[in-house]
């Protein structure tokens, strides 16, 4: 690769990156580049851990012979398989010893047993072997390991030139530089989606960051509590992340999966909302219609996730659920060191008692007039008369929410319901 070509590569991956292109289009824009150069490719590898609450790392193969870039994602939960192929992998080798690179050329420096992967790339042709480890170490990074790993082999005899070879180590620290621009674009977006939930994520990201800056929004409003939560944490306090996150599980993804947003979780409490577009009609109808699918989902997947604690000897739970459709505002709340992208008004009030209601009136799901006159289904719907809310001026008729046939049914024994309320 000559001096015009090592510039004009360092120059595309630099741009490429600004231009928000994915870790997959900089490798494959590398390693087509660096071929076409010359230098003959048949395999490139990276490796890089990740800033996620479950998605550990991330491989991208790229293959001479493969139309496109081969990605592998690997979760938190690792297994010792994993960690054995990482511990005798080159790269890690590399990372221990607190090297950049390691080479390994077959006639000289390869040794047969040293290294499993590069064994079978040489019974696939692989003539040289090269690999880096860059770490990072900035504040965004997930551990010591965390860092750029990445591989090239050559299949020409005699492998690649030592000219080449310096050649692509000055390379392979733009490559970094580049993936680590558009990994943290990614970690960024993946990090607010799920600590703050995809609508208000996307909303921060594009400039809405404001204090005090806030949107009125007609919106059907969901809170769900867990039945005898206090009563579990009690009893069996070791027990309570667990719990949590199971349940949690089933009910954000039920919401999610109907279009809703989830905003907050409060103790065992959950705030979403189903938009409501004032200018479609149809809007405020659908928007009920998903919330009663999401609570019906959710009763189903809670169903079926008591069957499995219980036979794990795990405490079982329901959860109660208030539905009301009101206006709100949407946006920037708080200090101007802490804000919070949720939802305020009266109507967030009146849905949390709402809900508040279950326990007392021995409903699951209590949904308001508001809600009923909005679209709830009339014909499962069932008036449970009128009721005060602590902190609104006139009682409100209530109705409670019968169960769809197969839909509702609740795999706690008359026991276990007992030992939770």
């Amino acid at each position: 690769m000559d001096h015009a070509s090592f510039l004009g590569l360092s120059q595309e991956l630099s741009e490429a990156a600004l231009k928000g292109a994915d870790e997959a289009k900089l490798i494959e824009t590398f390693c087509h580049r660096v071929q076409a150069a010359g230098m003959p490719l048949f395999r490139g590898f990276v490796g890089v851990d990740t800033l996620h609450p479950v998605v550990d790392g991330v491989t991208y193969e790229w293959r001479r012979t493969r139309d496109q870039i081969a990605i592998t994602l690997y979760e938190r939960a690792t297994s010792d398989e994993r960690e054995d192929s990482w511990h005798a992998s080159p790269l890690y080798r590399v990372y221990a010893e607190g090297n950049r690179m390691l080479r390994r050329r077959v006639g000289d420096t390869h040794r047969p047993g040293e290294f499993p992967v590069i064994d079978d790339l040489v019974a696939e042709g692989a003539t040289d072997y090269l690999c880096w480890a860059i770490l990072f170490t900035d504040s965004v990074t997930a551990s010591e390991e965390d860092g750029f790993y990445a591989s090239l082999a050559s299949d020409r005899p005699g492998g690649f030139t030592e000219a080449e070879v310096a050649c692509l180590d000055r390379l392979m620290s733009g490559l970094a530089l580049a993936m680590r621009t558009a990994l943290l674009v990614r970690t960024t977006e993946s990090l607010l989606s799920t600590y703050l939930g995809a609508d208000p994520g996307q909303r921060i990201l594009r400039g809405q960051i404001e204090r005090g800056a806030a949107e009125a929004l007609s919106s059907v409003l969901w809170f769900s509590d867990l039945r005898g939560f206090t009563r579990i944490g009690d009893t069996t306090p070791d027990a309570l992340l667990p719990l949590l996150n199971d349940y949690a599980e089933c009910l954000v993804t039920a919401v999610h999966e109907q279009a809703g947003q989830v905003l907050k979780f409060v103790g065992d409490g959950l705030l979403a909302i189903f938009p409501i577009r004032p200018q479609d009609p149809e809007s405020g109808p659908a928007a009920c219609r998903r919330a009663l699918a999401a609570a019906d989902q959710a009763r189903r997947d809670v169903s079926g996730l008591n069957i499995r604690r219980s036979a794990d000897g795990a405490p079982v739970t329901t959860f109660y659920l208030g539905l009301h459709v009101g206006e709100v505002y949407y946006g920037n709340i708080g200090s101007p060191t802490r804000l919070d992208f949720t939802v305020v008004g009266p109507a967030v009030n009146e849905v949390s008692r709402i809900g508040g209601l279950c326990r007392a009136l021995d409903q699951d799901v209590i949904v308001s007039k508001a809600f009923a006159a909005a679209g709830g289904d009339p014909g499962r719907l069932s008036s449970l008369g009128l009721h005060s809310l602590r902190g609104v001026s006139r009682p409100q008729e209530l109705f409670g929410l019968m169960p769809v046939p197969g839909g509702m049914a609740s795999s706690l024994t008359a026991d276990a319901i007992s030992a939770t309320k």
